[in-house]
């Protein structure tokens, strides 16, 4: 098997995005993490996932959760991916969240928000991968950010108009 730090080294070097996931625990206190391990699953219906490790201070509040969102980061927003990523950081401190109609945390001026209802968990080696039905999808102008050797990097301009 692979060593730990040589395997993480290996998925350092892939470019991957970046989000911020959020949920309401049931005392209605909020909660999130930082994840680049996204993904969409199905078009029909929409589904998407994202991992959350088993460790992380927020685990059993996504593991109960009936609903979270899911926001792209952009460059805006890099300083508050940092944070998320952070265990034991005052990660709502400001004001850069609102409650969405649902009361889940809802990033102001995300790049997309994705609005998840929980559709399955299932277990992954030291993660949990949550699979989440998309309801609603905000998105804006701005470009996302991609995760690559432990930095934050704009996707350039001209590639995120050529997509459109």
């Amino acid at each position: 098997m692979i060593p730990k730090d040589q395997f993480l080294k290996a998925m350092g070097a892939f470019p991957s995005g970046v989000t911020i996931v959020t949920t309401t625990d049931a005392d209605g206190q909020w909660r999130g993490f930082t994840a680049s391990a996204f993904c969409s699953v199905s078009a029909d219906p929409p589904l998407v996932l994202v991992c959350l490790a088993d460790s992380a201070d927020c685990h059993a509040a996504f593991q109960a959760a009936g609903r979270w969102n899911i926001h792209i980061v952009d460059a805006a927003h890099t300083e508050l991916a940092m944070r998320f990523a952070r265990r034991g950081a005052e990660k709502f401190a400001g004001d850069d969240f609102v409650a969405d109609a649902h009361g889940i945390p809802q990033l102001r001026d995300a790049f997309v928000t994705l609005h998840c209802a929980r559709h399955a968990c299932y277990p992954g080696g030291d993660h949990s991968i949550l699979v989440g039905q998309v309801g609603a999808a905000e998105i804006t102008d701005s470009a996302p950010v991609y995760y690559y050797r432990r930095g934050f990097h704009p996707v350039a301009e001209g590639a995120v108009q050529a997509a459109e």
